[in-house]
């Protein structure tokens, strides 16, 4: 019987998928622009150094370029290997910031290693997508059952929901929720499932917003930012206003008046509305169509995933990525209330930036593992192979995988 090593291509017998790569790289660097011309006035004032937010963004995206052109060489199938140790090493590290971290405005998120720090929450969200694809894959005849396929990764992700909302950090955890509920559904758990485990946390997020004052403050200044504009609507009243007087054009780049001190977290959550101040309309439509085609990209390559780990893997970190964005630009331009989630590659860097573009490279390391075409395909065709993972999850398992006895 041949092993899957055997019957596996080498990682380089495929380029890295072009696409993907030219999108990252134009966000990284739109995001260096951004961020020295949203923060210069702050860190001029705070430091007496208009570019140390900029010399510290260009050092992480330094650091993480490295780690992406890494695990972009690194065959994926290490991590299933890996799983479940890097799973404990991410719960063992959400769990200890809680006791040793930072606290930063009220909330420990954060190791603090003198002038650098880390957030554990991002490397939870890439090892719970690790977990997820190696225990699906794995179960691909039992992910209809309840308890054997359903339940098992359900508990996984509460577990880690939990831990964040301790920190506390409801954004992060929709987002580990919702990238799971997406990695369920493409696995073909039955969607009443999925839509009782939505049922089941509709009190949790209640009780998450309503039980705090300070996030029942946000859902009111979502509802009426003008009547609370300057108390706890301030921050949304500033990016609306950032955001509309950027017309068509914007003002012209490093022009901002919303920088001035005028918008908390410009350089970080915020930055969408400097691009659409400085850059406009325009800005911002070129920002969301780098973020959708991203999402198209790794909708692509799990498409194209020569085994299932590989498109679970795809799945997983494209919906992270994608919620995200969409979060980020819905609390921006007014659509969802404040949440504190970050721009990937486009925000001030730090970490998250770091493990963000491994991410990335465990992506288009999946890309260049793809089984060689027998045949030129039209996109219509590349599709109809993506979605019957819903339909038929075992015959597109076998068929991805090519493990034949």
């Amino acid at each position: 019987m041949k092993t899957e090593s055997t019957i596996l291509p080498e990682p380089s017998s495929h380029r890295a998928d072009p696409v993907l790569f030219t999108v990252v790289l134009v966000l990284v660097g739109l995001g260096l622009v951004m961020v020295y011309s949203s923060s210069a006035v702050l860190a001029q004032q705070k430091m007496n150094d208009s570019r140390y937010f900029l010399v510290r963004d260009l050092i992480w995206v330094v650091i993480g370029l490295v780690g992406m052109a890494l695990t972009m060489r690194i065959d994926y199938s290490l991590y299933r290997r890996l799983a479940y140790p890097i799973l404990g090493i991410a719960t063992l590290l959400l769990g200890s910031v809680l006791v040793i971290g930072s606290r930063v405005n009220g909330a420990r998120r954060w190791f603090h290693f003198g002038p650098l720090s880390f957030q554990p929450a991002e490397l939870a969200k890439v090892a719970l997508i690790v977990f997820l694809a190696h225990i699906l894959a794995k179960k691909a005849d039992k992910v209809r059952h309840f308890l054997l396929g359903f339940l098992p990764p359900l508990v996984v992700c509460g577990i880690f929901a939990g831990l964040l909302l301790k920190q506390p950090d409801l954004g992060t955890a929709m987002i580990v929720g919702g990238t799971t509920i997406t990695m369920l559904f493409v696995a073909g758990t039955r969607v009443s499932y999925l839509a009782g485990a939505g049922l089941f946390a509709l009190p949790i997020v209640y009780n998450a917003i309503v039980g705090t004052p300070w996030r029942l403050r946000r859902i009111l200044a979502f509802l009426d930012p003008w009547q609370f504009r300057d108390t706890f609507g301030y921050q949304m009243a500033a990016s609306l206003i950032a955001v509309g007087s950027g017309g068509l054009t914007g003002q012209g780049l490093g022009d901002s008046r919303q920088k001035l001190l005028f918008l908390p977290e410009a350089h970080t959550d915020y930055i969408l509305a400097i691009i659409g101040e400085e850059l406009g309309f325009l800005g911002v439509g070129f920002v969301i169509a780098m973020y959708v085609l991203l999402v198209l990209r790794g909708c692509s390559i799990a498409a194209r995933a020569r085994d299932a780990f590989g498109m679970y893997i795809s799945v997983g970190v494209t919906a992270m990525f994608g919620l995200q964005a969409a979060f980020n630009i819905g609390v921006v331009l007014g659509a969802l209330p404040t949440k504190g989630l970050t721009l990937p590659f486009l925000s001030f860097g730090g970490s998250t930036l770091v493990i963000d573009l491994c991410a990335i490279g465990m992506l288009l390391n999946i890309s260049r593992c793809e089984p060689a075409p027998v045949e030129k395909r039209s996109k219509k065709g590349s599709w109809k192979r993506f979605w019957p993972v819903r339909r038929n999850r075992r015959r597109v398992a076998d068929r991805l995988s090519g493990a034949r006895a």
